[in-house]
């Protein structure tokens, strides 16, 4: 549990605007989300946007050691079917728990980075070992651009994650089958 006050607030703003949406993300709501004193967020982030640039600058900084963590773990994958599973995997993680939380939060940031190019920046995905190794695998089996099909297989995936929080369900083995099929083409 992080004690630094900057990151428990920018936590406590990614949990309240998973809960609440982009209109419940006040810097009342986080104090108390936090437990921390009326005020205090107000006094480490004096605006709304300086609260949401802080979040999102926070939510990248977990997914990437996420990401940094899943890569060093788990070897480039040898076979389609591996990176399916790595695949189904990930996306079941980013469904539940605090990755459910984290999703909700990172759409929302998405949807507002429309408006608010500084946060579009934060967001652009960056390279870590998981991408990496998906990168790996695809230029291993004789992918043209392997670059380019590492986004539009990721994209693709990130497309499923995002159906299923809104409509709910899981990411299928099949899905997820048939997208790194298309990625091998």
């Amino acid at each position: 549990m992080p004690t630094d006050r900057r990151t428990v607030l920018a936590d406590a703003a990614i949990a309240v605007l998973a809960d609440t949406g982009m209109r419940g993300l006040t810097h009342r709501a986080v104090d108390r989300a936090a437990r921390l004193p009326a005020g205090t967020t107000s006094a480490y982030y004096r605006t709304r946007q300086a609260l949401l640039t802080a979040l999102v600058r926070r939510l990248v900084e977990l997914d990437q050691a996420e990401l940094q963590e899943i890569g060093a773990r788990v070897p480039v994958p040898r076979t389609a079917a591996e990176l399916v599973t790595g695949i189904v995997g990930f996306a079941a993680v980013r469904l539940t728990g605090e990755g459910r939380t984290r999703s909700l939060a990172r759409y929302a940031c998405a949807v507002e980075s429309a408006r608010h190019p500084e946060l579009r920046e934060i967001l652009v995905p960056r390279e870590n070992l998981a991408r990496q190794a998906v990168c790996a695998f695809l230029a291993a089996q004789g992918v043209a651009d392997p670059d380019a099909r590492t986004v539009t297989l990721l994209t693709c995936v990130d497309g499923l994650v995002f159906d299923r929080l809104v409509n709910g369900g899981s990411v299928c083995e099949e899905e997820v089958r048939g997208l790194v099929a298309a990625a091998l083409r």
